[in-house]
């Protein structure tokens, strides 16, 4: 969850109402193009979201084609069953973290795949879920993905509430690239043992309290960063995706690809990571050396696609 420079669909927050804007898939075009996906093919959506790319899939495979989609969200599930109503290939809908995608293929009896996509921002959805992700609603924090979420999970009130202030700290610099990580933290362990938080709207006034005006007032929400690393850290992002791409990799067939769209430096900068290692050790092919970005008119009809970034990588027999 996906950025930070704007509101992206990584954002914590979208624009002033997000129910004002219907959702749109970031580079949906440039992905689908990309992957070249071939009608008999077995493609996986590890993120199924708003269900645009998964359509877009879909109507590329033909009826020996098979589409695997996940989500931790049962209501993204309900949503695709919906909009894929129909579809010409077999499709297959997994509730459950891509971390475990090599696992979850191999349970429905499939031997490999060819394509995989990963998008990882966010939609419009999410922020409609009323789990604490937008700093903009007065809502329980939570920022779990998962729907339903388990009672022993990890949230955002455990981590604001519970953790260490010098941990909180680390993670809101070092996942949000916040600059006033320790005066945010500092302040946030002053404020619980007055009155615990709640609500996403509690946290993100005291956050914009314990920043200087200047910032308080600037191009973003002072509490977009902070918001981004408590998420990061509830849903243990960074961990799933190394898990997911290393799945995917081993699950992958010749000549299959894989699609990254990432929406802020820390994703893309791990994305870029593993796709050289798998290219500099000889089974891999960077289809992009430098990044896919959108056009000035996607920027322009939603603006929240302006920091994502396009990898895509084909995996090739092992260099001698």
């Amino acid at each position: 969850m996906r950025t930070r420079r704007s509101q992206s669909s990584s954002d914590p927050v979208s624009s002033t109402h997000p129910r004002e804007a219907a959702h749109r898939t970031v580079l949906l075009h440039e992905a689908i193009e990309q992957l070249a996906i071939q009608k008999d093919d077995v493609v996986v959506d590890a993120t199924l979201g708003g269900a645009g790319h998964a359509k877009a899939i879909a109507e590329k495979l033909g009826a020996k084609g098979v589409l695997v989609g996940f989500d931790l969200d049962s209501d993204a599930i309900e949503r695709t069953g919906d909009a894929l109503e129909g579809a010409k290939p077999k499709v297959h809908l997994v509730a459950a973290n891509f971390r475990n995608l090599a696992v979850e293929v191999q349970k429905l009896g499939l031997a490999k795949i060819d394509k995989v996509l990963f998008d990882l921002g966010w939609s419009s959805y999410q922020l409609d879920a009323g789990r604490g992700f937008s700093f903009l609603r007065d809502e329980p924090l939570s920022m779990t993905y998962a729907n339903p979420a388990q009672p022993s999970a990890l949230t955002a009130e455990k981590i604001v509430n519970e953790w260490a202030e010098q941990s909180i700290a680390d993670v809101i610099y070092g996942w949000g690239e916040e600059r006033y990580s320790r005066r945010i933290a500092k302040t946030i362990v002053e404020h619980r043992a007055k009155m615990p938080f709640r609500t996403s709207a509690q946290l993100a006034e005291v956050i914009k309290a314990a920043v200087p005006s200047v910032y308080r007032y600037g191009r973003l929400h002072p509490a977009t960063r902070t918001f981004q690393a408590l998420r990061i850290a509830v849903n243990d992002e960074l961990g799933a995706l190394k898990e997911g791409l290393r799945g995917a990799w081993e699950m992958l067939a010749r000549d299959g690809r894989i699609a990254v769209v990432s929406f802020h430096s820390i994703e893309d900068r791990l994305v870029k990571q593993t796709f050289l290692a798998w290219e500099k050790g000889g089974s891999g092919e960077r289809i992009t050396k430098k990044p896919q970005t959108p056009t000035p008119e996607e920027i322009l009809r939603n603006p929240r696609a302006r920091s994502a970034k396009l990898r895509i990588i084909q995996k090739v027999v092992h260099r001698t």
